[in-house]
């Protein structure tokens, strides 16, 4: 158990550029992290941009509202350890200095994965895949160098990042591929290794699927019987307008606390425009035109669906409560409106409203009652 597990916070903006709508709610509410305390942490992603100065406004919420964050970008493979014998610190140590000082539970996102990876660490100089166990060398490395040089600064790790698919199989990705299934065993070991205190977790997006759900399941049940340490599921909150049902996610929290394993809500968002895709996932290659059709919100979003978008994250939230003792923590994956990827994925250049702070840094019409909820709920 790290310092903050029986805390409770964790950071959920739904966006709102807004015309038309009152967006400005009682100044004298709770903050997420005081209104949570008690059931789980409240947290958010963070970019470099704000960590760096670039964003004071938006870092202004990060200290008031929440008590964890996580690392957007700065330390996935291709930013970190770009080429085989180099290693760039300085954004990730900016990411734990600024945690630290503010007294923050902090999470290392993420260290395999098949997207984002470096391109080097697949191949050798001919550019044919490198052997399996050269692959393995290297993905000790990767993950001793880093999580060893923030060895008892960093709470927990995402270890590794959506190995399953949607119908509950193995991702071929090229660690799959060179490693064979054995590479996440090897990974939460390299892991524990090079920090034995730090918490290690397996984070997925789609969860609420049961075909995925169970993967995951087998997965993690798995590597408890081999005596691995994993005290973590990550369930990706990446939520579209009307899927998945609460009551699904509720199925999977169900299930999957039966591991006895925490449970964490992570990367939560919700796009409110149209899915350009028979298939809704959140695999990060995708990439569409632009169009009219897929933008329509451009000069505002309509009184209306803004109250659809408040009810439905309502809901969501007391469902969190409901199952508060399972989950350790809840995590934004953003700041406000206008720095989330929602923006620009699967379509570069639309106008989203995936958080619950606005573009001009403000809480949106309506979260008071959520964090009202919550103080409430030791009297439900």
């Amino acid at each position: 158990m790290n310092r903050y597990k029986k805390q409770i916070v964790t950071v959920f903006a739904l966006g709102l550029l807004l015309s038309g709508c009152n967006n400005t709610p009682n100044q004298d509410i709770s903050t997420f992290k005081d209104a949570f305390a008690g059931k789980f942490l409240v947290g958010a992603a963070i970019n470099v941009g704000q960590i760096a100065g670039q964003e004071p406004k938006a870092i202004e919420i990060v200290k008031k509202q929440f008590n964890s964050v996580v690392a957007e970008n700065c330390m996935k493979m291709e930013n970190i350890h770009p080429e085989e014998e180099v290693f760039i610190w300085e954004e990730a140590d900016a990411f734990v200095d600024f945690a630290e000082k503010n007294n923050m539970h902090i999470v290392g996102h993420t260290l395999v994965w098949h997207s984002q990876a470096a391109p080097w660490i697949f191949v050798d100089d001919s550019g044919e895949d490198v052997s399996r166990e050269e692959l393995i060398e290297r993905m000790k490395n990767h993950i001793q160098t880093i999580v060893g040089r923030y060895k008892g600064r960093i709470d927990g790790w995402d270890v590794v990042n959506e190995a399953i698919e949607n119908d509950g199989s193995w991702r071929e990705s090229k660690w799959y591929q060179i490693i064979g299934p054995e590479y996440v065993e090897l990974a939460f070991q390299f892991a524990q290794e090079a920090d034995p205190e730090a918490e290690l977790y397996y984070n997925d997006f789609g969860v609420s699927g049961r075909s995925k759900c169970d993967g995951i399941y087998h997965l993690v049940k798995n590597l408890q019987e081999k005596n691995v340490k994993v005290d973590g599921i990550g369930l990706q909150g990446h939520l579209n307008f009307d899927i998945p049902k609460i009551s699904e996610m509720e199925t999977s929290i169900e299930k999957l606390s039966s591991l006895g394993v925490d449970l964490m809500v992570t990367e939560v968002d919700m796009t409110i425009l149209p899915w350009p895709s028979d298939e809704v996932t959140a695999e990060v290659s995708l990439n569409y035109e632009l169009s009219k059709e897929f933008n329509p919100y451009s000069g505002g979003l309509p009184d209306s669906v803004y109250q659809q978008v408040m009810d439905r994250y309502t809901g969501f939230f007391e469902m969190f409560l409901k199952h508060h003792e399972k989950i350790s923590r809840v995590t934004f994956w953003g700041v406000h409106d206008g720095n989330s990827w929602r923006n620009d994925w699967p379509i570069e250049g639309r106008t989203d409203f995936p958080l619950l702070f606005d573009r001009n840094y403000r809480m949106k019409e309506g979260v008071e009652d959520i964090l009202e909820m919550a103080e409430n709920w030791e009297t439900k």
